[in-house]
């Protein structure tokens, strides 16, 4: 019994060791499946773009084709209508000198009928074979060009201000392939236990924190029955979670705004909510929420910010996901940029 009792520790390491090894080999799939996942979207998206580009690559040279072959029909045109020509002025020129050798005096009253076969304008000829290949359409900024055009592809250019981190996401939410919505499954997914995974709540963070400046982002929250968004203090352990949360919520068909402080404000609203905007200013320290379809301000909270802040998402519904919206974008290039890379060329060609 003595012995039992020795061994009672040496069995309650052993026991950890075996649970250590457990997570370590589901971590370990875990990895493997992220990576191959992962691996397979990377693939799909630059196929996208390699498809884009290959189209664009054909049409460009369609064009060319097209071109060459317009270009060549006519010139072979005119070929054909110059061989013609020279035909008939050899033809001519030989009948004139024949008439010539024999004196005969029938072919001085007919002098100027003769010279007048003589007579060709080469203006049309030269017109056609002036007309090259418009090289400069096909080559001058092409990569630009290209680039322009992949702008309005929208599925290719869509700028999400927040994607979500699927390493903090509750168990039971199923995330898009995109990181951009989620819903509530029954069912709960065995995941690694990582200390940033939450495990009561069931929230999802967004990756990247803010500890300086202003942002802003919207969310799609139609047809979900339960859900809350805003954003909290950092990472925290998988423990449950009350302070430094900052939120808009909408609960047994009530809505609401909450501050860190547990404080609670009740939003009476003759429409239901579509959309959620959440605008975040941490050097001035406030955080609001707004209905981006009115424009009506929702509720204000006053913090002194000191930490990073995360935004935060919850969503209870097992029918309707909770989306980040896309944000639109536009590039511009600055005559500068291009006046400069006018002056580098110009530079460099001076030189050679």
């Amino acid at each position: 019994e003595e012995v039992k009792t020795k061994l009672k520790p040496l069995q309650d390491n052993l026991n950890s060791f075996l649970k250590a090894k457990w997570t370590c080999d589901l971590n370990i799939q875990h990895i493997k499946s992220q990576a191959r996942h992962t691996e397979k979207q990377i693939k799909s998206e630059f196929e996208k773009l390699h498809q884009f580009l290959q189209d664009e690559e054909a049409k460009q040279l369609s064009a060319l084709k097209k071109e060459e072959k317009e270009k060549t029909r006519a010139l072979e045109e005119t070929c054909d209508f110059i061989t013609h020509e020279i035909l008939e002025i050899s033809t001519t020129i030989k009948s004139i000198l024949t008439e010539l050798d024999t004196e005969d005096t029938s072919f001085l009253m007919n002098y100027k009928a003769t010279l007048k076969k003589t007579e060709y304008d080469l203006k049309d000829t030269k017109k056609e074979s002036e007309s090259l290949i418009n090289v400069t359409e096909h080559l001058a900024n092409l990569q630009f060009r290209v680039w322009e055009k992949m702008k309005d592809i929208v599925e290719y250019c869509k700028y999400y201000p927040v994607v979500l981190n699927p390493n903090t996401a509750h168990p039971r939410l199923s995330l898009s392939d995109d990181l951009t919505m989620f819903v509530c499954q029954d069912q709960h997914k065995q995941l690694p236990e990582n200390p940033e995974r939450f495990e009561h709540h069931l929230w999802v963070l967004g990756t990247e924190g803010f500890n300086s400046g202003t942002h802003n982002w919207e969310v799609m929250v139609e047809n979900s029955v339960e859900w809350a968004l805003g954003v909290v203090t950092g990472y925290k352990t998988r423990g449950f979670y009350y302070a430094g949360v900052w939120k808009s919520h909408y609960q047994n068909a009530v809505y609401g705004a909450s501050a860190s402080d547990g404080s609670t404000t009740i939003l009476k609203l003759k429409k239901d909510l579509q959309r959620i905007r959440v605008e975040l200013d941490w050097d001035h320290g406030h955080i609001s929420f707004s209905d981006p379809i009115t424009g009506r301000n929702l509720k204000t909270f006053w913090y002194n910010f000191t930490d990073r802040v995360y935004p935060y998402f919850c969503n209870q519904c097992v029918l309707y996901p909770l989306r980040i919206l896309p944000e639109e974008t536009f590039i511009t290039i600055e005559q500068s940029v291009y006046s400069a890379y006018r002056v580098a060329c110009e530079s460099t060609d001076s030189s050679v």
